[in-house]
Order: C-alpha cells, then structure tokens, then sequence
C-alpha cells in the first residue's frame, strides 16, 4: 500500500486501500500499524486534519482492530 507523508509530531505517513477499507499508519518511530474496516472518511479527515496525531488518538485509536505489520 502506498502510503502519503503527513505533518506531525508523531505519524510519518498514512495510506488507505478502497478495496479492503484498510489503514495503514507508518510512526516516526519506524512503526507501522494496519487498522481495518475503516471508512474511507476517515482516511480523508486523517490527512486533512491539523493535526494528524490528534485526529488518530480521537477517532483511529481504540475504535478499530489493528496489527502491527
């Protein structure tokens, strides 16, 4: 999944593929994380938001199954 580079203290870059309503979070520290059936809203309100970081800790974070890949 190709991911896209976002402005924050904390996310590196972020990706989302239609097909499977997956999300992919890539930290700064070099960890990337997968978080499924997300809406592609989501995605969309992640990499406008101001902050990216608080966007995921309000609305990603705790809401979605994940995996660290």
């Amino acid at each position: 999944m190709e991911r896209t580079p976002v402005s924050s203290s904390n996310i590196a870059s972020v990706g989302y593929d239609t097909a499977t309503s997956s999300l992919q979070i890539e930290f700064l520290s070099g960890k990337v994380y997968e978080y499924y059936d997300v809406p592609e809203s989501e995605f969309d309100g992640l990499v406008n938001a101001g902050s990216p970081g608080g966007y995921f800790h309000a609305n990603i974070k705790n809401v979605y199954s994940y995996n660290e890949i």
